[in-house]
């Protein structure tokens, strides 16, 4: 039997903003865009050139929804965005204001840094060693 991960949702406060950092500043692409019912929309971001998972960027609705933004992970890092040029899209992301929350480090696995999405999120940005 073969399984993939290939969608996971996140939490979002908004459509629009969550679209405009994932495919502007992060340089994601848009899947999918589409209205549903009760103002919904499915919307599904992926990193571009990639094979692993998407996110369904799910605008939260209830109380319980709008607290979990930010901190689905309980503030650790949640998401881990593999790149094949670290200072190249480290670059690129302080250029579209995305907030680093430490200095590029080099570890034994790769070059890393932490930056945050603007709804709390933490992410790593990696290059593995090859």
């Amino acid at each position: 039997m073969a399984q993939s991960l290939f969608l996971v949702t996140l939490v979002i406060d908004d459509y629009d903003r969550a679209k405009a950092f994932y495919c502007e500043a992060l340089g994601f692409e848009c899947l999918q865009d589409e209205v549903q019912p009760e103002g919904k929309r499915w919307v599904v971001v992926k990193p571009k050139g990639g094979d692993g998972a998407a996110f369904l960027l799910a605008q939260a609705a209830t109380e319980s929804q709008r607290a979990a933004i930010g901190n689905q992970t309980g503030g650790r890092v949640g998401f881990f965005l593999e790149t094949d040029d670290f200072a190249r899209d480290h670059a690129a992301f302080l250029a579209h204001g995305v907030t680093f929350l430490e200095a590029p480090r080099h570890e034994a696995y790769g070059t890393v840094a932490v930056f945050e999405d603007p709804f709390g999120n933490k992410w790593d940005v990696i290059e593995p060693k090859r």
